[in-house]
């Protein structure tokens, strides 16, 4: 069993139960955009050249789009999950929000999290934008796909604003 799982009080149980997969640590990332705060934030070399690609072809038409979190260490994702259970958070509430240590696809450098100027970020409003009718539409041009759309199968919340670069899917016209 992942060690990061037992601390934390996740049993394998659960994990099976929901269908989860491990994610892969990327160890070969670079920086795809620095926030305004001036944090890099980090994908593999294929999913940073497809954001990029993304991000000016959303410019071209009038949208918007910026990075709220990219890569996320195993180390970081297991400190997210202590602090929600520190304020007192059951553990089955916070993996409907929140991916176990070794099960993010933020794990990976491919998942990023987004948003568009005047929306609130990480909210589900955000699929009331234009950024995301946008996405919806073009995305896939781009090998970026909605992991979790409503009802989706990991049991986790629906999150408009979590795309995931797929470098095995083709490109779309």
């Amino acid at each position: 069993m992942n060690p990061f799982l037992a601390a934390l009080g996740i049993s394998s149980e659960l994990i099976a139960v929901r269908g989860l997969l491990e994610c892969e640590e990327a160890t070969d990332l670079e920086v795809a955009e620095v926030g305004a705060d001036g944090r890099n934030h980090l994908l593999i070399p294929a999913a940073a050249e497809g954001w990029r690609n993304l991000k000016d072809a959303a410019l071209g038409d009038g949208i918007s789009l910026f990075i709220v979190s990219a890569f996320r260490s195993i180390d970081r994702q297991t400190e997210i999950v202590r602090k929600k259970l520190e304020a007192g958070i059951a553990i089955e509430e916070i993996l409907t929000v929140c991916a176990p240590p070794g099960f993010s696809e933020h794990h990976t450098g491919r998942a990023i999290d987004l948003s568009t100027p005047g929306s609130r970020a990480v909210e589900i409003e955000f699929d009331q934008t234009a950024a995301f009718a946008w996405l919806n539409v073009h995305a896939a041009k781009f090998r970026f796909y909605l992991s979790y759309p409503v009802g989706n199968q990991c049991g986790y919340q629906y999150e408009p604003w979590h795309w995931c670069f797929n470098d095995a899917h083709p490109i779309t016209p």
